[in-house]
């Protein structure tokens, strides 16, 4: 299934930077351009300005600066902005599941883009203004910049959030019932544990009593809790903490050298010796081997394509 996200345009190679350059992003374009669909958003271009053209920052107020040219000292602000809530409005259409935005940019940059003061000094506490705009429209999607995408943990976080808000749509437009809904938060509960213990546990009684709530509603407060507790960072003390409990599954079941090596892995993991893509493989092999079948429908052991290797990081 093709995710379909938004990007800043600069980033696939398009040459609408204000020198007439591009941001080309490999890993975006050639890795998971191959599981994702994007929709390219130039905010000075499409909001009417050339390229090439002067440069521009962001002056005045941290919270609602003002775009201003370098050289002409024009200011760009109402331009911008009057575009900007047009064209979130148009992506309501486009049913966007993220959006990556261009790094440090007066326009696109989602945090830490330069706010200059009326002396010409700068904070880095800003935050693009089509960005912003975007970021208010969509509370709950998925948005990342191609810089901190650099890293692999912010990498794996959003990736995995695309993912699930992919899963989270189609089992929405299957036309569920309620019964549905347990079984989905069933599939979830290692990865959402993985995230957030509290999000996990409000959302259990959320789906536990929900018989006096209103379907629609339901499924609304759900995806929230969902996006909400994935936003959270998996940290290896909570993944450790999923993977005992996944071991416990086999504990009747593993003869003796295949639970010393297992508990030889996860405290290898544990203490960030090994990538968590090992201890995974190794539990994968035992569901299999054993026919687990509760383990086997659980999202947690393939959250995502294996092919982004996103769980090889240390």
């Amino acid at each position: 299934m093709k995710i379909k996200i938004g990007i800043s345009s600069c980033l696939l190679g398009n040459q609408v930077r204000y020198d007439g350059g591009h941001k080309l992003d490999r890993f975006l374009t050639e890795t998971l351009g191959q599981y994702v669909d994007y929709i390219p958003v130039c905010p000075e271009v499409e909001c009417g300005m050339p390229v090439p053209r002067e440069s521009m920052r962001l002056e005045g107020e941290i919270e609602a600066p003002r775009l201003v040219t370098h050289r002409t000292r024009e200011d760009k602000t109402g331009q911008m902005l009057a575009w900007a809530d047009r064209r979130v409005a148009e992506l309501e259409k486009e049913e966007l599941m993220g959006f990556i935005f261009k790094s440090d940019s007066p326009s696109s940059g989602m945090e830490r883009v330069k706010v200059y003061d009326d002396k010409g000094m700068s904070v880095r506490k800003g935050v693009g203004l089509f960005a912003r705009r975007f970021m208010e429209h969509f509370p709950l999607l998925p948005v990342e910049e191609e810089g901190r995408l650099h890293d692999p943990g912010l990498r794996e976080n959003f990736i995995e959030r695309l993912f699930a808000l992919a899963r989270w749509r189609a089992f929405v437009g299957s036309k569920p019932d309620r019964g549905g809904l347990v079984e989905f938060h069933a599939r979830h509960k290692l990865l959402i544990l993985a995230h957030s213990t509290r999000h996990y546990q409000e959302m259990g009684r959320r789906v536990a009593g929900a018989k006096g709530v209103p379907f629609p509603e339901l499924l609304a407060d759900y995806q929230r809790l969902l996006m909400e507790a994935l936003k959270l960072r998996a940290t290896p003390k909570k993944n450790t903490n999923v993977l005992m409990h996944m071991a416990g599954y086999f504990k009747k079941r593993l003869t003796p050298d295949e639970k010393a090596e297992l508990g030889e892995i996860l405290d290898l993991y544990r203490r960030e010796q090994i990538p968590l893509v090992v201890p995974v493989t190794l539990i994968r092999h035992y569901v299999r081997k054993y026919d687990e079948a509760y383990l086997r429908d659980q999202v947690y052991l393939n959250p995502h394509p294996a092919e982004l290797r996103l769980r090889n990081h240390v």
